[in-house]
């Protein structure tokens, strides 16, 4: 059994037990989460919502709160000596666990 969930308009695929990388939640590790549900499919049964399906939720746990990899952006012009300019940018993260999915 799996699902694709919606976070904050990014779609996850998620099954019971796994763990996601999602964008920085405003809850503190331990609390559990409520996300809608776009589908689900359960052997060959499939339920697609329009846009969510009916009733269905998946409840994750927060686990904790991250940065993710570092990505370094360069500026360059011709003749203007910006060669040496770097700048950094490291994603807020929070990782958690997909308790259950109902639905």
């Amino acid at each position: 059994m799996y699902a694709v969930i919606s976070d904050r308009n990014r779609q996850y695929r998620a099954a019971p037990g796994e763990r996601l990388v999602l964008d920085l939640a405003d809850a503190k590790p331990g609390a559990e989460l409520e996300l809608p549900v776009l589908l689900i499919a359960d052997g060959a049964s499939v339920k697609v919502g329009s846009p969510f399906v009916a009733g269905a939720t998946a409840k994750v746990k927060v686990l904790s709160h991250g940065k993710g990899e570092k990505i370094t952006i360069g500026k360059f012009k011709h003749r203007k000596h910006m060669t040496n300019r770097r700048k950094g940018f490291r994603a807020q993260l929070t990782t958690v666990e997909v308790v259950s999915i109902s639905g």
